[in-house]
């Protein structure tokens, strides 16, 4: 069960989640114990998380070391806005359904020289499934003004 805390609501987040094409930062701990930080594209699924990334990636090793991971999801342009926290990653093998599905969400659709590599055939993709333990959130709209739609960037 997530902790919610901070400027909205559960469904806020939830909006937020669902329509932001934010990739997410994500905070893990190398086998020696250092920090690690990686940019993924991810999507929002009825309370959790998923990223993909290839199999071979460095964060899955540490993912599969140590699964906590600190996590945030926030605007770079002003009003700045957000969420941050804390969960659990799992590693999940053919991770080509959940790349498919961020290919189209974040390049709007596969015919492009990017999408036919990410999902060449000869790639193994693995999914990244993210179950968020406390999820903080913020929203500056008020004092920074709101000329955009206040949940996409």
């Amino acid at each position: 069960m997530t902790d919610f805390r901070g400027a909205w609501t559960e469904a806020d987040v939830e909006t937020f989640l669902r329509e932001t094409t934010i990739p997410i930062r994500l905070g893990t701990r190398r086998p020696d114990g250092s920090l690690w930080l990686v940019t993924l594209w991810v999507r929002y699924r009825d309370g959790v998380l998923e990223c993909a990334t290839q199999a071979n990636a460095d964060v899955v090793r540490f993912l599969r070391n140590d699964p906590e991971i600190g996590l945030d999801v926030s605007t770079n342009d002003i009003p700045y806005r957000g969420i941050r926290g804390t969960g659990t990653a799992e590693i999940e093998p053919d991770g080509k359904p959940v790349l498919r599905d961020l290919v189209e969400r974040y390049l709007g659709d596969t015919d492009s020289p990017l999408a036919e590599w990410l999902l060449a055939e000869d790639r193994e993709e693995v999914a990244i499934r993210i179950e968020p333990r406390a999820i903080y959130s913020w929203d500056y709209s008020d004092r920074m003004g709101d000329d955009s739609d206040a949940t996409t960037e």
